[in-house]
């Protein structure tokens, strides 16, 4: 799977953020809108996207993605976006989900609406621009 120009972002800044923090728990917030073309025709959104694009950089790592949109709604899907960790990939495995299929036809949502990991809020009533969270812990 190839990594969204966002994902690749958030891991140099996750891993910038590391070597300068070594051994203390980091947080990092970002606000706007990536970019993530639909190649398929599934389910899903910019956010779902970019937290499915994470999934293999952060296997069985202390670290937690979010992103979602503050309207409540990620592209075509029902879902806000979606959170991962370290673990969602041995999850995903189990449930016989392929993040790199799921990706390839735009269809983060079904991935992670069956790991119960999409963020379902429905619309807001605002849009504050998107939101994306990582957590990492030594």
């Amino acid at each position: 799977m190839s990594a969204a120009p966002g994902a690749r972002r958030a891991r140099s800044c996750e891993a910038r953020s590391l070597v300068e923090q070594p051994g203390r728990r980091v947080a990092l917030i970002a606000d706007g809108e990536v970019s993530s073309p639909v190649i398929g025709k599934g389910v899903g959104g910019r956010n779902a996207a970019f937290v499915l694009a994470c999934v293999e950089n952060i296997v069985g790592q202390r670290i937690a993605v979010l992103s979602a949109g503050t309207d409540g709604i990620d592209g075509n899907s029902p879902a806000a976006g979606a959170v991962a960790d370290g673990e969602t990939l041995g999850r995903a495995m189990a449930a016989t989900l392929n993040p790199g299929d799921s990706f390839q036809r735009s269809d983060a949502y079904t991935f992670f609406a069956r790991l119960d990991d999409a963020i379902v809020t429905g619309p807001t009533g605002n849009n504050l621009r998107d939101l994306r969270i990582l957590l990492a812990e030594p």
